[in-house]
């Protein structure tokens, strides 16, 4: 049975009308909107038969814990390349702080899969298993947090040092300049280049532009829940903050620090990824806004690229781009 707009529009995650307007060629569509769904069209055969081509084997490596986005970019990356079609993927989670089991892990796959996606911390463990299987002909794209200078096909994320300085820009707008402030950072792990560029982007706008805006503090709690509410009291308890600028995971733990405290609609409280606990904090008041990152897009952009560098096709890269959610313009999961 031949797809249907209908199905096409679902897969593309736009309207039948727009999927009309590209398939008859007409006028009002966005260039990369147009694209995706001309290729969903194509290889769910609205053209006619699409000529089968042997699967490819993805595995993707993400980091174990309690990081509610990293399930979401589980479950996506699935989705995703079960709608690509031809697609056998695996995830595999590991300890994500631990460089010598991601490495194990990716020198595993060695001769034993066609592509490797993954978010991963940067070490030279990790950065030579990747060579590895690059030496070996096998595609790899980082997600989430670069690791530049590596030979690989891709980078698919956002610009984490602007996301840091988009979050610096927020917490100055939001805290009234003529009083100076104390900020906490709260830091999911140094060794993730995304983190570290978040911090470094942030810390560069307050220096530029937010003066009155004084670092306090700044605490890794390896994106775990539980030691972020801990380190959050023990930081309450002492001298709470005007705000709180969390980088990675352990939102939760920030957040039930301030509610047992009661201030959770008093302090300034930014984070990054939508998610159904980032929801609720937005809805409540404890969280003023998050930056979010799009894992659908993420997962959707990361396996097309894999799939095209496989098939030995240049494929451009669309990073996910910046949005700002506040409790009044919360997107749907």
């Amino acid at each position: 049975m031949k797809v249907t707009l209908a199905e096409i529009a679902s897969e593309a995650g736009v309207s039948v009308t727009t999927v009309d307007r590209v398939l008859n060629d007409r006028a009002g569509v966005r260039p990369r909107t147009r694209e995706i769904v001309l290729e969903i069209a194509r290889r769910r055969g609205w053209f006619g038969p699409v000529e089968e081509e042997p699967a490819i084997r993805m595995d993707f490596v993400l980091p174990a814990g309690s990081n509610t986005f990293m399930g979401l970019l589980h479950q996506y990356i699935l989705e995703e390349a079960r709608n690509y079609g031809g697609i056998q993927a695996m995830v595999h989670v590991v300890d994500g702080l631990e460089p010598d089991h991601m490495a194990l892990r990716l020198n595993s796959l060695v001769g034993k899969t066609d592509a490797v996606g993954l978010v991963t911390l940067d070490h030279p463990s990790v950065r030579a298993a990747i060579e590895t299987l690059s030496d070996n002909g096998v595609p790899v794209a980082s997600l989430v947090s670069d690791l530049p200078s590596l030979q690989k096909a891709g980078y698919i994320g956002i610009d984490n040092r602007s996301a840091g300085r988009l979050a610096g820009l927020l917490m100055g707008r939001f805290l009234h300049p003529d009083k100076t402030h104390d900020v906490v950072i709260v830091i999911g792990s140094l060794s993730y280049r995304g983190h570290e560029e978040r911090e470094m982007g942030f810390k560069s706008i307050l220096a530029q532009d937010f003066r009155n805006l004084r670092i306090s503090e700044i605490v890794e709690v390896s994106d775990d829940r539980d030691r972020a509410y801990t380190e959050m009291r023990r930081i309450l308890g002492r001298a709470p903050p005007s705000a709180i600028y969390s980088v990675g995971s352990g939102n939760q733990g920030i957040g039930q620090a301030l509610s047992e405290a009661g201030i959770h609609r008093e302090t300034v409280f930014i984070a990054h990824d939508l998610t159904g606990a980032t929801k609720r904090m937005l809805l409540d008041g404890t969280l003023d806004a998050v930056i979010d990152q799009n894992p659908r897009v993420e997962a959707r952009e990361v396996v097309k690229l894999l799939a095209s560098a496989v098939r030995g096709a240049a494929e451009p890269q669309y990073l996910p781009r910046l949005q700002v959610v506040f409790a009044e313009n919360i997107p749907e999961l």
